[in-house]
């Protein structure tokens, strides 16, 4: 790559920002250097409150950190033709990544104002989710009520998710029920007579069963989501774009049994489409694709000119390594590495562009300057490097 020596990646953590394995956002950090992932990528939900800490932290760390933020947007066209995009149950819905944006600068107003209103739209669709799961435990004389101010005080950093529910409940019951028995009753009751799957010892199985069978569509606590309460992918480009950040559509690829979502069945066709949308940057959660899958659709983004990068997201409450894999946890290979690591130095070279009141690598209008992409990889390793080299 250029004669460039790459390093490992991580450009797409979730933190308790949002809702993270990590019980703390130090913890994601020190994992990331034990294992030895140098660049590492904040990439919650609507929220950017993080960026000061993690800004901080990475410092005493020699970890070079970028500054993301993610958002979850509807395509109406796209949702009444019924494709799906990068949700698999759910056609139209889009979700979206801003990468590189600036920091300290942040949103201005009015950006800002629209951003805490999404935030709160969030916050009251989960409040209704809570209210049905209460009516749910009372009907079955649980013995307790979830309190969502105090999950909103004690489990997150603001913005609350179905996640946060579903962790809740699981600790109320193990304070309410004592022995195995009494908890797999009690989840037996709760689930319609369904059996827990689950060891109770393992927690994030548990909670993945409680958000599946009452929180998804179909669950007893399910409430859908209002089409209102999601901006057109257009204004999310433009709110990331006021923020200084460069668009970027995550590819959800092959899942387990090889299929894909109708808009990304064909990689060719689907480039297309985000170049006429003005989206230039793309990214995978690496956990989810088989290696055959990453390489051959990364490596066209990439000779595309699209910036590509890699996350493991963690925004589920299953612990897995930092340094990223393929399904399976095979090792990605060291194209992908490669790949990866450009992505990460073209973002690295547009946040300090930004930082120093320079354009970086999107004109005001969005437009990316492909044309010098390998300059800006250059540019980036040079930062990166300065960063993580420092005594």
């Amino acid at each position: 790559m250029n004669g460039i020596s790459p390093l490992n990646v991580n450009a797409h953590l979730h933190t308790p920002y949002s809702f993270s394995a990590f019980d703390t956002l130090t913890d994601a950090l020190d994992r990331a250097k034990k294992e030895g992932v140098a660049v590492v990528g904040i990439n919650d939900f609507y929220s950017t409150s993080g960026y000061s800490e993690w800004s901080a932290e990475c410092f005493r760390r020699a970890l070079y950190p970028l500054f993301n933020i993610e958002f979850i947007s509807l395509q109406k066209e796209d949702m009444a033709a019924g494709v799906r995009v990068n949700d698999p149950s759910n056609p139209g819905r889009t979700y979206l990544s801003g990468k590189g944006l600036a920091h300290p600068a942040g949103f201005p107003s009015p950006v800002a104002e629209e951003l805490a209103a999404m935030r709160e739209a969030s916050n009251a669709h989960v409040a209704k989710m809570c209210g049905k799961l209460n009516a749910l435990l009372s009907s079955a004389s649980a013995g307790f009520l979830l309190d969502f101010a105090a999950i909103r005080q004690e489990l997150t950093k603001g913005s609350i998710r179905e996640r946060h529910l579903a962790k809740a409940l699981r600790l109320e019951a193990y304070k309410k029920y004592r022995s195995r028995e009494e908890i797999v009753g009690f989840f037996e009751a709760l689930f319609g007579g369904k059996k827990l799957q689950a060891d109770v010892d393992n927690p994030a199985a548990v909670e993945n069963e409680v958000r599946g069978n009452l929180l998804k569509a179909g669950g007893a606590a399910f409430v859908p989501e209002d089409p209102k309460a999601f901006l057109p992918l257009e204004s999310v480009c433009r709110i990331i774009l006021t923020a200084g950040g460069i668009p970027t559509y995550p590819f959800l690829a092959d899942d387990a049994k090889g299929g894909f979502t109708d808009f990304e069945q064909d990689v060719a066709k689907a480039a297309d489409v985000l170049r006429q949308r003005n989206i230039h940057s793309v990214e995978f959660i690496t956990t989810r694709n088989s290696m055959e899958v990453l390489e051959q659709y990364a490596g066209y983004l990439h000779e595309q000119g699209f910036v590509v990068t890699f996350g493991s997201e963690h925004n589920t409450p299953a612990m897995e390594p930092v340094k990223l894999s393929a399904r399976g946890g095979k090792p990605l290979s060291p194209a992908l590495v490669e790949i990866g690591y450009a992505g990460a130095c073209v973002v690295a070279a547009h946040q300090e562009a930004l930082l120093n009141r320079r354009q970086g690598y999107l004109d005001a209008h969005g437009k990316a300057d492909v044309a010098n992409r390998d300059e800006y990889i250059k540019t980036g390793d040079e930062i990166i490097k300065s960063a993580v080299n420092r005594r």
